[in-house]
């Protein structure tokens, strides 16, 4: 209970930050505030659409595989907006929209933090986001290019849902933003190889300009999240510029198992460096903003490995990829009689990891 005492006293009672956004709102700017203050120093734990579905249920009210194992919800909470932007009613991973806004409204009453990714769909094909049949759709949506007014009722799609993010009071629910994420791979169509780096800049340019300044959207925290990098050059070679990026962030899994341990740790304290580094320097948070080893092969993986690979710097949060109810293959985070649960509640128990019940009012 002490580092709750002293977390308690990072709560700001003005927000201090400056933000992409100078409209933003009170709980916005006290967010990004509290985040700047806790990194470096303690790491909240976050795991992709965790209320939403798990191994063996979807859909159940108040339902969490980490909250089975540990007793307690993560403290941040991701969702991602794939195919909001078509009209449909759920998520690229079937999650209802409106099911979604419930639970992203539940976890900030809950102190929780919420981060959207978008896989949105290809725009000048109509594939998906994997498809990278074409380079030219990233310049197409831009202004004047043939898709810019679909791109446009897209974006506005987006817009409706994060307006749509209110608390039964009228308060607006602080989002974290990240678009366009791992653009140094080639697996998405706005991937490094498949448009230009000034056209890239331009649809991030554009993007938040759009949500802010056209839609009027004042509870958006923008995040950066580049894959595997191999420096800080390669890193801020299509960075968009401290005056459209609020967060710092980095997507990179372990893959492999214990023969590829050391590597992913040695790369993620190489990359977590210079982020702090960079962070401290120009006042932003810098966060692990996706990362996991799927099915968990390794039973001490969270304290032999995640944690090595975190503590040295210690980003704002670490966030898991998801549970998947439909290929249960595919999870991220123990569910209850899988081996590494012990090792996952020992992890939580470390005194600078923060879960749901360890978090000061983030907001205020």
């Amino acid at each position: 209970m002490l580092l709750l005492g002293a977390f308690f006293t990072y709560s700001c009672t003005s927000p201090v930050q400056k933000t992409v956004d100078k409209k933003a709102t009170w709980e916005t700017l006290s967010l990004y505030t509290n985040l700047v203050k806790i990194q470096g120093k303690s790491i909240l734990f976050g795991h992709q659409d965790d209320t939403s579905y798990g191994i063996g249920w979807t859909g159940e009210s108040g339902q969490s595989d980490v909250k089975k194992v540990t007793g307690d919800y993560p403290a941040v909470y991701g969702w991602d907006l794939g195919h909001i932007e078509t009209g449909s009613p759920q998520n690229i991973d079937n999650v209802p929209f409106e099911q979604m806004r419930s639970h992203i409204i539940e976890a900030y009453e809950r102190g929780g933090v919420n981060t959207l990714s978008w896989h949105v769909q290809n725009p000048f094909t109509g594939g998906s986001s994997w498809d990278v049949s074409s380079k030219e759709v990233v310049k197409s949506i831009l202004p004047d290019g043939e898709k810019h007014a679909l791109f446009l009722e897209w974006l506005d799609h987006v817009a409706a849902f994060i307006a749509s993010l209110k608390t039964g009071n009228g308060t607006a629910v602080p989002v974290l933003f990240r678009p366009y994420h791992e653009h140094t791979g080639n697996w998405f169509w706005w991937g490094r190889e498949l448009c230009e780096k000034d056209d890239y800049l331009a649809l991030w340019h554009f993007t938040v300009t759009y949500l802010r300044d056209k839609k009027d959207l004042h509870n958006i925290l923008y995040v950066y999240s580049p894959d595997f990098v191999t420096g800080e050059q390669e890193y801020f070679d299509r960075y968009p510029g401290d005056e459209f990026v609020d967060i710092l962030g980095l997507d990179l899994y372990h893959r492999g198992a214990e023969d590829s341990a050391g590597k992913f740790i040695s790369d993620v304290n190489k990359i977590m460096e210079f982020l702090s580094r960079y962070a401290a320097a120009h006042k932003k948070a810098f966060v692990f903003s996706e990362t996991g080893l799927e099915q968990i092969p390794m039973n001490k993986w969270f304290t032999e490995v995640l944690y090595k690979a975190v503590a040295p710097y210690k980003p704002a949060y670490v966030l898991l990829w998801r549970n998947a109810y439909d290929r249960p293959e595919h999870f991220f985070v123990p569910y209850p009689a899988h081996p590494a649960t012990d090792d996952f509640i020992k992890f939580k128990n470390l005194p600078d990891i923060l879960f749901g019940n360890d978090l000061p009012n983030l907001y205020k």
